[in-house]
């Protein structure tokens, strides 16, 4: 079975990828300039997120791979609020994402916490 598939009943895993399909191509509408910097950055730390979320959904350690989630949510914080400083990212993305990204820490932290009571799975 797919990686999609099994982890499709994972609401973080439902709730990211809703995400990154509307990241990917508002990122690709960054400036040609910025394509480099800003885009190439921003696509990767979103998907190491999903790839992190997955590893954690497969993993019985499941601390370090939502550890490493949570350094690329803040960096992906980090990074679009840059590109809304520099206006590659209107206020109405940058607000969405936002949010996604916020929703998205409080699953991981939720998931973490859980995780470390029950010593396994989620």
């Amino acid at each position: 079975m797919a990686a999609e598939a099994r982890g499709a009943d994972l609401p973080l895993f439902v709730h990211w990828v809703a995400f990154l399909e509307w990241l990917l191509p508002a990122a690709e509408k960054f400036p040609r300039s910025a394509r480099h910097a800003f885009t190439s950055r921003v696509e990767g730390a979103a998907l190491d997120v999903l790839e992190a979320i997955l590893e954690a959904r497969y993993s019985k350690a499941k601390a370090e791979p939502l550890r490493r989630a949570n350094l690329r949510l803040d960096l992906l914080r980090v990074l679009l609020r840059l590109a809304h400083g520099r206006r590659f990212l209107p206020t109405a993305g940058y607000e969405h994402a936002a949010r996604a990204i916020d929703e998205a820490g409080r699953m991981i932290g939720g998931w973490a916490k859980s995780a470390a009571g029950k010593g396994a799975s989620p």
